[in-house]
């Protein structure tokens, strides 16, 4: 993924163990069945599909699709665990201390595509990665987030995600829900469209200051974390009546998620140049879209009105 608001380079820690990397993929594994079973029971009808497959440079995943749900259009939990003896180039052109060390990398990532506009897009993902070289410390970090994208923005719900991640980030320091919401605002902006992809969240990257324990005790509280956010705003909206007015108006910002995901998406970079399988890398992108030419809506129409909300905003505080 690229990045609006840069952080330096991981520094170099101890060595990480092999125990610290299994307790990591135990985690992840877990997330994505969790994660899994509550969508399903929010869906009601929609099962995921499981796809295994094998990274010939090393790895491989699982991944696991939803389609024609009664709520999830189309939406995929996935999980990567690659690795391999060098790094990408998008990798080592950023961080040349990154050269010449084995990797892995791994995490849960995925995306929900509604049917109904007035259920929001939502992604999330957790992600591990670890850079060692024999007689050397390890260069290791942390990252992930989550983040909201509605086609028709509720105050209230807007409000709801933010409380959770702030809640996620309390026990972490005062300052910490603040810092990630702002990367958050900054990653996701579309600078051609000068808008925000949606209504935030949290996101970090290069987590590794605290070390280990506590830095992988937030990723997993950032995992957890995703379905106190989510699954209320389904709840309350998955029965609201729409019509193809809306459903057009869907299609047509989903145009935007797309244009985000293969314009600045930097994880997808990563996917592709590690030699990642493509239908997963891509499983993030909705199965229909629509682009508009010079599409303008009144300001004042319920689909004129997103665009007060697609800039930074104190959700907490509105």
């Amino acid at each position: 993924m690229s990045d609006t608001n840069p952080t330096p380079s991981p520094s170099a820690s101890d060595i990480v163990t092999q125990a610290q990397i299994d307790s990591v993929k135990a985690f992840l594994l877990n997330l994505q069945e969790s994660i899994c079973d509550t969508l399903c029971l929010a869906d009601g009808s929609g099962s995921f599909v499981q796809d295994e497959w094998e990274r010939e440079e090393g790895g491989g995943g699982r991944s696991r699709v939803m389609r024609s749900g009664s709520v999830i259009e189309q939406g995929g939990v996935n999980f990567s665990h690659v690795h391999g003896n060098q790094m990408p180039p998008s990798a080592t052109a950023a961080r040349p201390e990154l050269a010449g060390r084995s990797f892995q990398a791994m995490g849960v990532s995925l995306v929900i595509h509604p049917n109904n506009p007035y259920v929001p897009t939502s992604h999330a993902n957790v992600r591990f990665f670890v850079a060692q070289k024999e007689g050397e410390p390890s260069i290791w970090w942390f990252g992930g987030g989550f983040d909201l994208t509605p086609s028709y923005v509720f105050t209230d719900d807007a409000k709801h995600w933010h409380k959770v991640s702030c809640d996620v980030c309390a026990p972490f320091g005062d300052e910490v829900y603040g810092k990630y919401k702002k990367w958050c605002d900054d990653y996701f902006f579309l600078k051609h469209r000068n808008e925000t992809r949606g209504v935030g969240g949290l996101f970090f990257d290069d987590l590794n200051k605290w070390g280990f324990d506590k830095s992988f005790s937030f990723m997993q509280g950032v995992g957890n974390g995703f379905l106190d956010a989510y699954i209320p705003i389904v709840e309350k909206r998955k029965n609201t009546p729409f019509t193809e007015r809306e459903r057009q108006f869907q299609l047509y910002r989903r145009g935007r998620y797309v244009e985000f995901n293969l314009v600045y998406d930097r994880g997808t970079l990563f996917g592709l140049q590690t030699g990642g399988r493509t239908e997963s890398i891509l499983m993030s992108l909705p199965p229909l879209t629509r682009w508009e030419y010079n599409y303008q809506p009144s300001p004042e129409s319920p689909e004129g009105k997103i665009q007060q909300y697609l800039k930074p905003i104190d959700w907490l505080n509105l």
